[in-house]
């Protein structure tokens, strides 16, 4: 039977010790993306690229580049590519916005990492689709508060925050106790145009 909804479980991806969006808040920010057809995602910080695999197991029409700097992260995507047999996702080595260059007008971004350059990144990104659609997940105060000062300098609309709060039931003994994760915030935006 083919499944039509999102279903890779976390511990099916490689990880190591790669940062890598929990499979919860993975769904829920793959939902805010809004892909269709031929769409065109960069995913900024791809860590193990969890957020670029199951983008592109939507469809083959989605052409997926898996934006890291990490030499381990970069292996782990292509070896996670290779498991999902996701052929759509192209792998871009190099730091972000550097690597925009060599890549496709992307239609839709989401960014789960930015080496502390958001700013940078956001510019370079308004440059090359100045209508594109984003999504940002943080977890940190300090990238909450850095989301929240440096969207002003774009024109932006159709924003949204939400905070997303999984807590997942965890067996001790005959009991079963509710694990909390961090919650997290996705920051969702158009670009106004130019």
């Amino acid at each position: 039977m083919n499944k039509l909804s999102l279903d890779i479980k976390d511990e099916e991806f490689l990880r190591d010790k790669v940062p890598m969006t929990k499979e919860e808040v993975r769904h829920i920010s793959i939902c805010k993306l809004n892909l269709s057809e031929n769409s065109v995602l960069y995913d900024v910080g791809s860590g193990t690229g969890s957020v670029a695999i199951e983008a592109a197991l939507l469809s083959s029409s989605i052409k997926v580049f898996a934006i890291e700097t990490n030499p381990l992260a970069v292996e782990l995507i292509k070896k996670n590519k290779a498991k999902f047999s996701a052929a759509n996702v192209e792998v871009a080595e190099g730091l972000a916005p550097d690597v925009f260059k060599q890549l496709l007008c992307p239609t839709h971004a989401f960014i789960g990492g930015t080496k502390g350059n958001l700013q940078k990144i956001l510019a370079e990104l308004y440059n090359k689709n100045p209508s594109m659609h984003i999504v940002i997940n943080a977890v940190s105060l300090e990238t909450i508060s850095e989301i929240t000062e440096v969207i002003k300098n774009f024109s932006i609309k159709n924003d949204e925050v939400i905070q997303v709060n999984i807590s997942k039931a965890e067996k001790i003994g005959s009991h079963h106790l509710m694990k909390a994760y961090n919650p997290v915030y996705i920051f969702t935006f158009d670009f106004a145009g130019k």
